[in-house]
């Protein structure tokens, strides 16, 4: 706004002054035509009769610095000059004068006679009526910008005050929140729109769930390792009671109570693990990984670990390489197996198989045993989760962290596991792993 104010006194002033410079140069033409040479031979102006604008004055010089010749001569200008400095000019020229309480815009114009240099015109036009314009331009601008300034100022603090209304309510919900420690709760939402408001509604509120979830889970991650914890502690501490009253080392006892602090080894192994993965610290070892050789081993170790209880079965098995920690996907392919054999009832069956299709490894582990219920079924990757209704706990059971693992190492191998069960027919895991394009030998090295 002051910039177009600036530039509306520039162009005004501009339009001013080109009206007034055109003016002081028709009345110098007018004069410079109606000069008349004397009966000396001498060029004097005539003043009398030269018709030119009323608010112009006149003044000549000559070369002595005397006034030869006015017209209509302000007060104060009698025996001076309108411009001083104009007097030295050898060229027209406009300059603005401020002397003697009077503004004048003046005009220069030197007189030449053969070439050479016999007076100086000098026109003038007062300039106060110029002045007062300005003033009264400047002072109507002015108030103009104080208007447009208020009435911006009342229109930006509503349009504030509407925009930042739901934020006050954002705040006072997020207080309220904090102050009450409930995570269910959630900011409101209506009124806000498709705005940027709305989508910091929906963000936070999007934070809100997941640490909610957090939170649960970590309350239930707390809940469930201690009761973990506290079965074999109760078992080591009532059986180290029992040998203390008794005074004798009871071999069922030591064996009890090795049994259950194996538990917690591997319990503690698993949580640890789970912590290193979920915190970066986990590394895998990636190489070139036979798959047909990896399943063929955990096929033989499986077999001695069923005895005579289940049968274990490989069936189809392709050549497949896959990029990969070996160790890891073991681990991954003993734990489901171990637990298809633990799960399948006396005389039942668990089959293992791979198969390349197109560029993917896909691994199978299949039992007969009672299944999972479709409840169950979504939560089996979770930890310290059991489908207790289906697969009944027992000192052979684990912690429900075995499936926590094994999913997060396929998923951090680029491949995805799957499971599907139908209770009294079995369970079947799908291991998805991305093949490896090897020819000819088996032990080439990886390409990028």
């Amino acid at each position: 706004m002051l910039v177009f104010a600036a530039a509306v006194i520039y162009v005004f002033n501009a339009l001013l002054f080109n009206q007034i410079d055109n003016t002081l140069e028709s009345s110098a033409y007018i004069i410079i035509r109606e000069m008349k040479m004397t009966s000396l031979g001498r060029v004097e102006p005539d003043l009398s009769s030269a018709d030119i604008n009323s608010d112009v004055s006149v003044q000549v010089w000559g070369l002595d610095n005397e006034l030869q010749s006015s017209l209509r001569l302000p007060e104060g200008y009698y025996d001076r000059p309108f411009d001083r400095v104009g007097l030295r000019e050898n060229n027209p020229v406009y300059r603005e004068i401020s002397n003697n309480g009077k503004h004048l815009r003046v005009l220069s114009v030197p007189l030449e006679l053969n070439g050479h240099k016999i007076w100086v015109l000098q026109l003038a036009a007062d300039l106060s009526e110029v002045d007062v314009a300005r003033v009264g331009l400047i002072n109507i601008i002015s108030v103009l910008l104080l208007v447009a300034v208020l009435f911006s100022g009342v229109v930006a603090w509503f349009t504030l005050g509407q925009t930042l209304k739901p934020l006050k309510a954002i705040t006072d919900a997020a207080e309220q929140i904090n102050r009450a420690d409930d995570l269910s709760r959630r900011l409101p939402s209506g009124g806000t729109g498709n705005d940027e408001i709305g989508d910091l509604v929906s963000s936070f509120n999007q934070t809100l769930e997941r640490l909610e979830a957090l939170f649960t889970s970590q309350q239930r991650f707390l809940a469930d390792v201690s009761h973990e914890l506290r079965t074999p502690l109760t078992v080591i501490k009532g059986n180290v009671d029992l040998m203390r009253r008794m005074r004798v080392l009871d071999e069922e006892s030591l064996t009890s109570i090795d049994q259950e602090a194996g538990r917690l080894t591997r319990l503690v192994g698993g949580l640890l693990m789970l912590a290193q993965a979920e915190s970066g610290r986990l590394t895998l070892n990636m190489k070139q990984v036979e798959l047909d050789l990896l399943l063929t081993e955990v096929f033989q170790e499986m077999s001695i670990l069923a005895g005579s209880k289940v049968h274990v079965h490989l069936n189809e098995i392709d050549q497949v390489f896959v990029n990969g920690d070996r160790d890891r996907l073991k681990q991954v392919l003993i734990n489901l197996a171990a637990n298809a054999i633990q799960y399948t009832p006396q005389g039942g069956d668990v089959f293992l198989s791979l198969e390349k299709i197109r560029d993917q490894a896909r691994i199978i582990v299949r039992d007969t045993g009672p299944g999972i219920s479709p409840e169950d079924l979504p939560h089996i990757f979770d930890r310290f989760y059991r489908a207790e209704k289906s697969r009944t706990r027992g000192k052979s059971t684990g912690f429900g962290l075995g499936l926590s693992i094994a999913h997060w190492i396929v998923e951090h191998h680029g491949g995805r596991i799957e499971v599907e069960s139908k209770e009294g027919k079995g369970t079947t895991f799908a291991i998805w792993l991305p093949a490896l394009n090897v020819k000819g030998e088996k032990t080439l090295p990886l390409g990028n």
